[in-house]
């Protein structure tokens, strides 16, 4: 597990399974597995493929699952390896909730989780996410 901030960590499919006591909520964007994590933690399994551009519905998704739990719970987000869609749907959350600019995430999140490898074209699915949400908000897309 390799923490993010404070309340943000990316990890692997054994780390979801056995998460660290401070980790209260689990996002699992791993396709081909699910895992049963312990009781008393809030769950979630949004399924991204690797190596493929993210679908943008999903990773708006997982963003809003993040941010609907982001003031209760410390929160992991794990895949099969803890380096490409974990890291990438913290990369949009940081970009679409936190306001943090593409390049400086990935800095950040590249930072903090080394070997981290973002999906294809991640900035780019991030914009249809951000004009999605303002479609959907009936409001202005937000940050670049």
């Amino acid at each position: 597990m390799h923490l993010i901030n404070e309340n943000l960590a990316v990890g692997n499919a054994e780390d979801a399974a056995r998460p660290a006591r401070l980790m209260t909520a689990i996002l699992n964007v791993a396709a081909e597995s699910q895992v049963a994590p312990p009781p008393g933690l809030a769950y979630a399994w949004i399924p991204f493929k690797e190596f493929v551009e993210a679908d943008p519905t999903q990773l708006d998704e997982a963003v809003e699952w993040l941010e609907q739990h982001e003031k209760e719970h410390r929160l992991m987000v794990c895949c099969r390896a803890g380096m490409g869609r974990s890291v990438s749907v913290v990369i949009a959350y940081l970009c679409l909730i936190k306001g943090v600019p593409y390049q400086d995430a990935v800095k950040q999140v590249s930072l903090r989780r080394p070997g981290a490898t973002p999906l294809p074209n991640l900035e780019g699915t991030i914009r249809l996410v951000r004009e999605l949400r303002a479609k959907r908000d009936g409001g202005h897309a937000g940050t670049p």
